[in-house]
Order: C-alpha cells, then structure tokens, then sequence
C-alpha cells in the first residue's frame, strides 16, 4: 500500500518534517510505501478556474502540482502537513492543494484515507484542521483520526520532539491510518465502493 506525504513547510528539517518522520517510522513498520514531497518551499500559484483541466486532466500550470497528481491517483492514502501562519495554513500549501483536488477531478478519491498534520508555536491549531481537512470531506475521501486532534507544538526548528503528546499524537495517527487502509482494501474487494449518484449541483442564483 502506498501513502502520498505533502509537506506545506518551506522547512524541510522543521517541526513539521519532526512530526510526519514520526508517521514514517509507524508506516515503515506496517510495510507501507511512502513518497514525501516538500511544496512549501516552491513558487506554485493559485487556481485561475479556467477549466483546462476538464479537457486536458491536467493543470494549466505545468509544475508540481502535475507532478503530484499521478501520485495521489496510485495512494492509498494522502497525509498533509502544515505550519500555521495567521491561524490558517501556508498559502503555498492551500494553492497548491486547490489545483490537485480541482485538477484530478477525473479520477475517483472516494476511501481514499486522508489524514492532515498542523504544527504551530502556540495558537491557531485548530482552524488550520479544520481548513485542510475540508478538502477530503469534499471528495469522498474518510479522516484517519488520532487520540487528539493531529496537532503538535514547536516553534524553532526540532523543537516538536519536545511535545511528547504531540509525537504520541502522530504515532496514534499513522497507526489508525495503517489500519483504515488496510480495512478499506479488504471491504473494497468484498463488497466494492458504495454505489454512486449521478452528481447534483444546485445554484443558490440562476
């Protein structure tokens, strides 16, 4: 099985990468494959909604959101990670994310498990998972959860190993993802996908 890591830090030794090597360790010992791209550090622009990728599946913008999409297609999974800035996530990360899900629209994410990761100083935790975890409600996709909400704390880089319920906290995580996955792939071959809708969209102003 396989899990696609995005990591929204421009760090790529901080407090985020502390936690998500905390998932890793977990995965490594459940035989997942993992593949980590760092984003946060790129120059990736926002969604113009100009519809490309309706036609063509793929972004107008050829960079690595491109690059991410046949990733996310092949996971099981998909773990994403930010820093908090303003009490919402890294605007890099959220452009970025914006272009994947719009963009690969073509291709099925329903029980694809999704999972995000905050890290933060102090404050605003929460907010930036509620924001990240809208984009697998959206999409058909369930919520690996932990024994707390998936946050830990640092504000110089390393700082996160010092959270030690912040670092159980991902354990906890990787493990229920692990077994989400792996419950999922057994009911998909027993009983398939739950059967779908046509789609409805319903206009608030015609």
């Amino acid at each position: 099985m396989k899990v696609l890591i995005i990591n929204g830090s421009p760090r790529k030794e901080g407090n985020c990468s502390v936690a998500l090597n905390e998932m890793k360790k977990i995965f490594k010992e459940a035989s997942i494959e993992c593949t980590e791209v760092v984003v946060g550090d790129k120059c990736i622009r926002g969604c113009i909604a100009c519809h490309h990728c309706f036609k063509e599946r793929k972004c107008v913008f050829d960079d690595e959101v491109n690059e991410l999409a046949p990733l996310f297609e092949e996971a099981d999974g998909l773990v994403v990670a930010s820093p908090v800035y303003y009490a919402s996530a890294n605007a890099t990360l959220i452009a970025c994310l914006d272009r994947l899900f719009y963009s690969t629209q073509h291709f099925d994410k329903t029980m694809k498990v999704g999972a995000c990761v905050v890290c933060a100083r102090r404050g605003g935790c929460t907010s930036t998972f509620d924001q990240l975890n809208k984009y697998f409600t959206n999409t058909g996709m369930p919520i690996a959860s932990s024994q707390y909400w998936n946050l830990i704390h640092g504000g110089r880089p390393g700082e996160a190993k010092q959270d030690e319920e912040g670092m159980q906290t991902m354990r906890t995580l990787a493990r229920n993802m692990v077994f989400l996955m792996k419950s999922i792939e057994l009911g998909k071959k027993e009983f398939g996908l739950p059967e779908k809708e046509k789609r409805v969209f319903t206009n608030f102003i015609r």
